[in-house]
């Protein structure tokens, strides 16, 4: 007599390697690989601006407010002018650690350049958390044997106290 109680079949066999994943799961799980792979190459190669021609008035003051916001105060006064440079006695300046500055426009004429930029000062404890203060001002420049050199910076990126 058969001790087989059903249908006469022997069950299937257990698959030795366990159950198998779904297709559709690996597929789903490389695409969100690959999109945070692609994530972090978009985040860690904007990090820098494109340097600006040193020979135009918009390279000169890029470098020059790069200076003042890492706090380099004698690689920004390269880029003064030297009648203001002769005069200069220069002064930490406010903290600049949370200073962005984004070129608006430029007017160039043959020896000057007024170079419009937009200054964001983000304050961290403001009372409803985060705030921040955002203006134009202008860059004078002057163009002395070919070179662009600051005659006059925005407040918050002057480097220099004029003495009396």
């Amino acid at each position: 007599m058969d001790n087989d109680s059903g249908s006469g079949t022997a069950p299937p066999a257990a698959d030795p390697a366990g159950p198998r994943p779904d297709r559709a799961l690996w597929a789903i799980v490389s695409v969100i690989a690959a999109l945070v792979i692609v994530a972090l190459v978009v985040v860690l190669t904007r990090g820098t601006p494109e340097l600006l021609d040193a020979d135009t008035p918009e390279g000169v003051v890029q470098r020059y407010s790069a200076d003042v916001i890492a706090g380099d105060e004698r690689g920004a006064a390269e880029y003064l002018s030297p009648d203001v440079a002769d005069d200069c006695d220069t002064f930490d300046a406010e903290t600049t650690e949370n200073v962005r500055v984004a070129l608006v426009s430029t007017t160039q004429r043959d020896d000057t350049a007024d170079v419009r930029v937009s200054i964001t000062t983000i304050y961290e404890n403001g009372p409803f958390g985060i705030d921040e203060q955002e203006f134009q001002d202008d860059f004078d420049l002057v163009s002395i044997d070919g070179k662009w050199l600051i005659e006059g910076a925005p407040w918050p990126l002057t480097i220099c106290r004029m003495l009396p």
